[in-house]
């Protein structure tokens, strides 16, 4: 048996850590891990998804009280939390009723399927049963049981970065069958799990297929960064961009556009693309925001030429001191 996905655990926190928490210690291990730091190691890169998935979770209120509460089936897609809750009040309820020890594990005694049916839910034994857990099993009643459903099954999917941010559909293989083309939801993160309904394993004695599970695994970008709902982006910039504005072209998940940068503007300085970030939700149009982050760079030619216009800067900081916060006189 596979162990249980711990999130928690992938960024070394207490289940009861504060936001600041999880930000702490994401950002620790993200600025170890990210495979910009770490190129051509596909560990770093597995580990980078681990903690940015557990990131995203756990930052969201919605999303971290459906995992404390159902784990990691909490937050597949499509989930509901309402019919969750009823199965597991039925199984509490089954658990304490005679026969269901044999029904659980498939005896071969003579109670029929409509006699356990009886036996668990009384005059409700006509109801249908949700076959939409794990791998159970679904019987209808009205001239006897059902044929059982064929297994769910689960496949991952790798997709790119800019894919899940805006929602695409894309083709997937798998072994021995027809390509399925399966549809990104917008603002999906890695983890995300998908339910393609009917496309599971085939039942042998003809009643309905299972489903499939689809976890994504969604590629880093090379160059943007998630954080919550919002993208982060470095931007090289030069020192008369910096001091005279300028107006340059940058990278979007919509594609390029034009941006202005004030002038003036100091190195790491954040500039805010409103409404360009990740799709808050599937449904919704409202998206987070584009960062993009300032950083200088120098000329790689100049030489003697570079060092005078230096020195000449220097002159401009003659009447103010550039770190006169940082001095501290050792007290307190």
């Amino acid at each position: 048996m596979a162990a249980k996905k711990d999130l928690y655990g992938d960024l070394g926190v207490d289940r009861g850590a504060s936001t600041d928490e999880i930000k702490k210690a994401y950002r620790k291990l993200a600025r170890e891990h990210h495979p910009d730091v770490n190129p051509g190691n596909p560990q770093a890169e597995e580990r980078f998804k681990e903690i940015s998935f557990a990131k995203e979770v756990l930052l969201s209120d919605d999303k971290r009280k459906l995992y404390d509460e159902f784990g990691m089936d909490g937050l597949a897609s499509g989930f509901d939390a309402s019919e969750a809750r009823a199965y597991q009040d039925w199984a509490r309820r089954a658990e304490q009723s005679p026969g269901f020890e044999a029904f659980g594990a498939g005896s071969s005694g003579d109670a029929g399927i409509e006699d356990l049916l009886s036996q668990l839910f009384g005059q409700r034994g006509g109801a249908d049963m949700g076959g939409g857990f794990g791998q159970s099993h679904s019987f209808r009643s009205g001239g006897g049981a059902r044929g059982l459903r064929g297994a769910d099954l689960e496949s991952n999917l790798d997709v790119e970065f800019v894919d899940a941010i805006l929602g695409r559909e894309i083709q997937m293989r798998l072994e021995g069958r027809e390509p399925l083309r399966v549809k990104i939801p917008r603002g999906a993160r890695d983890g995300t799990r998908i339910r393609l309904k009917g496309q599971g394993q085939p039942a042998a004695t003809g009643a309905e297929s299972g489903d499939l599970y689809v976890r994504l695994r969604v590629r880093p970008h090379s160059c943007f960064r998630l954080e919550g709902d919002d993208l982060h982006l470095d931007v090289p910039v030069t020192i008369p961009e910096l001091i005279l504005g300028a107006e340059i072209s940058i990278p979007t998940p919509d594609g390029m556009t034009l941006v202005k940068i004030p002038a003036r503007s100091a190195n790491r300085q954040t500039l805010r693309l409103a409404g360009k970030g990740a799709y808050k939700t599937a449904s919704g149009d409202e998206r987070g925001h584009l960062l993009l982050h300032l950083e200088s760079v120098l000329p790689s030619e100049g030489g003697a030429e570079l060092d005078e216009l230096a020195k000449k800067l220097e002159g401009f900081y003659a009447e103010s001191d550039p770190r006169a916060r940082l001095r501290w006189e050792g007290k307190g």
